[in-house]
């Protein structure tokens, strides 16, 4: 007699959009961009750098969206997307989003910024797949370029998974870590207890940044409390032309 394996599976994948524009702001691919993502049939998808609004593009780009970027990339494949605004300005603002198969119980966007000239936000979203009477936790997040800032934005999210997500609860963190040094891999699985899902499987984090020629290691995705993971691999086209930043993407049981 085998004992029916009841376990949720999903697939996870995180991207910096580049407000959906190439590398240098040549092209604008918005368009591919949502036919990219749709293709890896990701469950929960992780967003940074995506456009909420931005009136000067709205008015000289004849394939403009008329929603919000976030809006325009769920379509009608993620029912449920939750945002989180970081930076604002004259003409529009942008920030990290969560796209969803799944309901989205309830999210708070946490400002992590520090100084003035540079914003930041961790995207904290709690999910409830039907029928299984679970919840699962997923924060997005998006670092600073300087390594104090990180500093102290990692020791905020630190304190946001210490307060704010039961100790037996399914984890996922995922996104732009801007940590080329690899600093906040220590803080994270001590303080948290998180595990790097490519550094688990392969012995090191993934190389995402520049996304035609990957040589830094910016780009992560964190587990707690996941009984399975398995890194995935992307092809390589069409995402080198689609954003500065590789995607990464893994499958989960919970």
């Amino acid at each position: 007699m085998t004992v029916e394996d009841t376990s949720l599976t999903l697939k996870v994948l995180t991207v910096n959009t580049h407000k959906g524009f190439t590398f240098f702001n040549r092209r604008f691919i918005l368009h591919e961009l949502r036919d990219a993502i749709r293709a890896t049939q990701a469950d929960v998808v992780f967003l940074q750098e995506v456009l909420g609004s931005h009136q000067r593009h709205a008015s000289r780009l004849a394939r403009w969206p008329t929603t919000s970027q976030y809006e325009f990339l769920a379509d009608s494949i993620w029912d449920d997307f939750a945002y989180g605004r970081n930076a604002v300005y004259p003409y529009g603002d942008h920030g990290n989003a969560l796209l969803s198969k799944f309901p989205i119980s309830r999210y708070d966007n946490v400002d992590v910024s520090v100084g003035k000239h540079e914003k930041r936000g961790l995207l904290h979203c709690v999910l409830a797949p039907p029928g299984s009477g679970m919840e699962i936790h997923a924060i997005c997040v998006h670092l600073g370029l300087r390594e104090q800032h990180r500093n102290s934005q990692l020791s905020y999210l630190s304190r946001l998974i210490d307060e704010e997500v039961p100790k037996a609860a399914p984890l996922v963190v995922a996104g732009d870590f801007n940590d080329w040094r690899q600093r906040g891999q220590n803080i994270l699985t001590r303080s948290c207890g998180l595990k790097e899902v490519f550094r688990e499987r392969h012995g090191q984090v993934a190389r995402t940044f520049p996304a035609r020629f990957p040589l830094l290691r910016l780009d992560r995705i964190y587990v707690r409390n996941i009984a399975r993971f398995q890194p995935v691999a992307l092809a390589s086209r069409p995402w080198t032309h689609l954003s500065d930043h590789a995607p990464l993407a893994v499958e989960l049981a919970v």
